[in-house]
Order: C-alpha cells, then sequence, then structure tokens
C-alpha cells in the first residue's frame, strides 16, 4: 500500500530524477512518461487523484510543519531568535492541550479537504459525468501548466480576499455563522505557527481554504499534474508563511517574506478585524484594508528594488544598450563609406 501511495505521485520523481541520477533531461522526461503511462493504465484514476493529492500534503506541508513544530517545542531558544515575533509565536505558550487541540484540527480538515475531494469525484462517477480533473497519459506542456498555475493562483487569491473579508470577517449574526466560527477558533490564537494556516472551523476552513484552491481546477478541468503541482505550491506557501520560519530560512525572497509579514499582523491586530484579508495584498492595497503601520504591495516592491538595486541595473542595462547600438552604427556607417568608395572607383 505504501509503495502504491509512493508511485502514485510520480511527479515526485519527476523533481528528484535530476538530483539523483546522471541521465540527461530528455532520459528523465521519457522515464517520467513511462512512469506515469504505466500509472494511469495501472490504476483506477480516483485513487491517482486522491493518493496524489494525499503524498503531496503529507511532503510538502505536513513533514515541513510537524518539522517547525518540533524545533519550537524542543529548542525554543533557536525558534525565538529566528521567528519575527520571537516568544509570542511560541506555541508551547498555549499548553499542551490546546497545542494537541491545534495539532488534531489541523489534520482533521487536512483530512477533510482530501475526503471532500474524493467526494466530488464520487458523485460526478454516479451521476456518468466525467472526472473533475483530467487524468490522461498526455502530459500538458511547460508553458499551459504555467498559464493554468498563474490563472490558478491569481483567482485563489481573489476568492480567499473576499471571503475572508465578507464571510469569514463579516457580521457575526450567531454562533453558527462563519465569522464568529472564524473569530473564535482560528484568531483564538495571538500569532500564527506551523499547522496554523489550516487550524480553523471546519466550515470556515473550507470556505476559506478548500473552495479557492479547488475551484480554479474544477473550473477550467486541469490536468492532474497541473493539479498536483499547483497543491505542492500551495503547500509549501502555508508552510513558510505561517510557520514564522520564512524570512529566516528564505531571506530576500519579496513574496513570502512580505506575505508572513501580513499574515503575522493579521493575526496580531484586533483578532484580524483590521485588515491584511489578502496574502500578497494587492486587494488590500486596493480596498484600503490593509493594517495600519504594515507596508503595502507597493511599498514591498519599491523596498525589494531598492535592495537589489534594480533601478541602478536597469539603468546600466540601458547604457549598455545604448553602447552596442552605437557600435553598430559606427559599423553599419563604416561599411557604407567602404561601399560608396568601391562604387566610385
Amino acid at each position: 500500500m505504501f509503495l502504491d501511495a509512493f508511485i502514485s505521485l510520480p511527479i515526485l520523481s519527476f523533481f528528484a530524477l535530476p538530483w539523483l541520477s546522471s541521465y540527461s533531461t530528455s532520459l528523465n522526461l521519457l522515464f517520467f512518461y513511462m512512469t506515469w503511462s504505466i500509472l494511469v493504465l495501472s490504476y483506477p484514476p480516483l485513487k491517482v487523484e486522491i493518493i496524489g493529492t494525499l503524498m503531496s500534503r503529507t511532503v510538502f506541508y505536513l513533514a515541513p510543519a510537524l518539522f517547525f513544530l518540533l524545533i519550537d517545542a524542543l529548542i525554543p531558544s533557536v525558534a525565538v531568535n529566528l521567528k519575527a515575533h520571537g516568544e509570542v509565536s511560541l506555541p508551547g505558550r498555549l499548553g499542551g492541550k490546546r497545542l494537541a487541540k491545534v495539532v488534531g484540527v489541523s489534520l482533521l480538515n487536512l483530512s477533510l479537504g482530501i475526503a471532500l475531494q474524493a467526494g466530488v469525484e464520487l458523485v460526478l462517477k454516479a451521476f456518468h459525468i466525467r472526472s473533475a480533473l483530467k487524468i490522461t497519459t498526455s502530459l500538458p506542456l511547460p508553458w499551459t501548466m504555467f498559464m493554468d498555475i498563474v490563472w490558478a493562483l491569481g483567482i485563489r487569491g481573489i476568492l480567499a480576499y473576499y471571503i475572508h473579508r465578507f464571510i469569514l470577517h463579516g457580521p457575526s449574526r450567531n454562533r453558527l455563522s462563519p465569522a464568529h466560527l472564524h473569530r473564535t477558533w482560528c484568531h483564538s490564537l495571538s500569532a500564527p505557527f506551523s499547522l496554523a494556516s489550516n487550524y480553523d472551523h471546519p466550515i470556515p476552513y473550507l470556505l476559506h481554504r478548500w473552495i479557492p484552491l479547488y475551484f480554479p481546477a474544477y473550473l477550467f478541468r486541469y490536468h492532474i499534474l497541473t493539479f498536483q503541482l499547483l497543491v505542492i505550491i500551495t503547500s509549501l506557501e502555508e508552510v513558510f508563511v505561517y510557520s514564522g520560519y520564512g524570512s529566516a530560512l528564505l531571506p530576500g525572497t519579496i513574496v513570502v517574506n512580505r506575505m508572513a509579514r501580513r499574515a503575522d499582523a493579521h493575526y496580531l491586530s484586533n483578532k484580524g478585524n483590521t485588515g491584511n484579508f489578502g496574502g500578497i495584498g494587492v486587494l488590500d492595497w486596493m480596498h484600503g484594508t490593509g493594517v495600519q503601520g504594515s507596508t503595502d504591495v507597493t511599498e514591498d516592491a519599491a523596498d525589494e528594488m531598492e535592495k537589489h538595486d534594480l533601478q541602478g541595473k536597469i539603468d546600466r542595462a540601458g547604457d549598455s544598450m545604448g553602447d552596442v547600438m552605437e557600435n553598430m552604427g559606427g559599423k553599419l556607417k563604416g561599411r557604407g563609406k567602404r561601399g560608396s568608395r568601391a562604387k566610385n572607383g
């Protein structure tokens, strides 16, 4: 069973082959295609999809999240120095019983999301409707995968922002409203740490995490490999943004560091009611819902440009291009003069 689960995600072997073998890229791709074709022809599509998603979540989210949690628990003196908010971000402050609840609910929500994914496919199959995701032996082209991922992340960001702002932080009409559940569960944490990204009541979790991720994939019926890559990207995002170690392990990255700071500010500001409802911050900037005192996306971009001297590099590149054009013009002018002399002679 474990072997079936492992080989049912050949995209892992695709990433590992260049590091674990000395074969050329062409041979790696050929081996990957053969493995994928055998897999699709040997196993039911539902098994390929669900076990693949389970392995993606386990390898790229659960394993690193639990590793960071161990660092928080076993060597807090190291964690305090690496985390942006120091001791406030340590999960040990919750106590053993409360921490166990956070871990348990996070695992439950992850399992619920995968179970719902399987449920969608089973319902479609019962009504003789084609699967929500495309599972074929043919492989998507790299450019197609790239554009699909860009569209999916864009739609996911838009849905997550508006659901988070207007539903999860909207009016709390009763104790069963998503807003009340989100505030009493998710925002009972003073600051995020690993596994906090998926700690919430199941209803807000499905609204804020599951729907924005799966909706674009189902809407455009992505290839299963494109979807698995999307799951991997979002899993790594959740780990580094909410663990508190993003800035320490990935220094200089404009996306992860800024997303982590915005997530921290959202948790620390009046149970998230103040703002920073989006991940990257574009919609917060457009709607003016950024947390006061935190930088917006324009300031982040300006800081990053200054840090890497992008304007200087652009100016130098322009000067170099001007020199090249000037030299080319001089050469062409010289050739023109020689041609005129030869013609006159």
